[in-house]
């Protein structure tokens, strides 16, 4: 493909270098004299390992050149890929001010040209920026309509410095948001890549390399906050996590990474509250794993302060909530710390008439800590819990569904209630084709 790639630092560059090494005829474009003629005379103008002599050789071939001229590159082009910077604003807000410009020329240069365009962002941009900003200004720029001979896919990069060329030839995946055409034009430009692909939602794509940043920041903030407490209290943090990141199953895995209510059980909020108490006894402040707990029960007051605005919607008139699923985690009756035991108590205190159905849990059969818990949270649990699903559903406002049990799930299809909140996650179709239908995250 011939390929007009915006902005030429570390992305842009190692990009381009790449593509060419491909079988691309790639022209680089950016603002800074100094970067084009680096580029044009077999220099990288950033320092990457293995880039020097691939970009020599790329740029002797005649697949890569430079030029500061956006008309110049885009007279032959078929795609565009913009990778110019997104700094921090000092608000912290990303700016947005190259990407823009960049996409009124593009658009301006388009104007001039009759050839059929795709545009792919590589740039991090936050969600909603690709429609409410860049196919604005490609549209305003080239007077062409997105969808026809114009297409704009996101295609987020995952390039660390350092390691950007080994990354770029073997990334994790190739996430693209767009049409159908410009998905195919971006599998096309990445054809020779041996990874999985997923064609996503545009402000999905926008947002997956914002999730993986946090979460490398988080990991990062996780272990060294261990092991603060950890060098206190006389132990090899590095020994621990040696052993903790053999975990294939939870905990170097997909297991708890999906959207869904809070955590609890007998296990993880005692065992975060005993690490906070030993760090402050040893006087070391645990910032991460304190908010955890916090934004554990953050999320259990924002999905309550939800069903009763849900009520309150309704005229006020139908204060009945049916939840369907009360232990902390399905197919097992243990309701120590469970969330759901903490919701119904909030919305029960709020005066709302819940009624409880947990396929599970029967309350002849509670015994020890898990009697003694939801005794002092839930001592009426007997007069709300109900047998049979379609009781609990019986003339409900809201249904709350965290049990997956195909009696309750097809309870609730059947009674459709005005709104239905999914703690589940994975409910699948037909619950989630109702028309009051929504998750607790998405």
């Amino acid at each position: 493909m011939n390929v007009t790639l915006f902005g030429l630092g570390y992305v842009g560059t190692v990009t381009a270098t790449c593509l060419a090494a491909r079988g691309h005829r790639v022209v680089g474009v950016d603002t800074d004299p100094g970067k084009v003629a680096a580029v044009n005379a077999g220099r990288p103008p950033v320092i990457e390992p293995g880039l020097d002599e691939l970009l020599a050789e790329v740029v002797g071939s005649g697949a890569l050149r430079a030029t500061e001229s956006v008309r110049d590159s885009m007279q032959s082009s078929d795609l565009s890929l913009v990778c110019v910077g997104t700094p921090s604003a000092a608000n912290g807000s990303t700016d947005l001010v190259q990407v823009s410009r960049v996409s009124s020329e593009i658009g301006a240069a388009l104007a001039a040209t009759k050839r059929p365009h795709t545009v792919v962002i590589r740039s991090t941009v936050p969600p909603g920026t690709v429609d409410a900003v860049i196919v604005p200004l490609l549209e305003a720029g080239s007077g062409r309509t997105v969808g026809t001979d114009l297409h704009v896919a996101m295609c987020p990069e995952f390039l660390r410095e350092g390691s950007s060329v080994t990354d770029f030839f073997g990334p994790p995946f190739l996430i693209i948001g767009g049409s159908t055409a410009a998905a195919a034009a971006v599998r096309e430009l990445f054809g020779f890549l041996d990874c999985s692909v997923h064609v996503v939602e545009t402000r999905s794509a926008e947002s997956v390399k914002y999730a993986c940043n946090a979460f490398h920041a988080l990991k990062v903030s996780f272990a060294n906050e261990l092991s603060r407490l950890y060098r206190m209290l006389d132990v090899d943090a590095r020994q621990v996590m040696d052993v903790f990141v053999q975990d294939r199953q939870l905990n170097i895995s997909p297991a708890y990474l999906r959207p869904g209510f809070a955590f609890g059980g007998s296990c993880l909020p005692k065992d975060l509250r005993s690490l906070l108490y030993l760090a402050r006894m040893n006087s070391v402040d645990l910032p991460v794993l304190e908010a955890s707990l916090a934004s554990n029960e953050m999320l259990i007051r924002e999905v309550a302060d939800r069903i009763l605005l849900a009520v309150d919607e309704s005229g006020g008139h139908n204060r009945r909530v049916a939840m369907l699923g009360l232990s902390f985690k399905h197919n097992t009756d243990d309701l120590r710390e469970s969330p759901n035991v903490a919701l119904a108590e909030i919305l029960i205190g709020k005066g709302l008439d819940v009624r409880i159905h947990d396929p599970v849990v029967n309350p002849a059969q509670l015994s020890g800590a898990n009697l003694r818990y939801v005794q002092a949270r839930l001592p009426h649990l007997h007069k709300v819990l109900h047998d049979d699903a379609a009781d609990a559903l019986d003339g409900a406002h809201v249904a709350v569904v965290s049990s997956a049990s195909r009696d309750v799930v097809d309870a609730a299809v059947a009674a459709k209630p005005p709104v239905v909140l999914d703690f589940n996650g994975r409910l699948g179709t037909p619950i989630e084709t109702l028309d009051g239908y929504e998750g607790v995250g998405w």
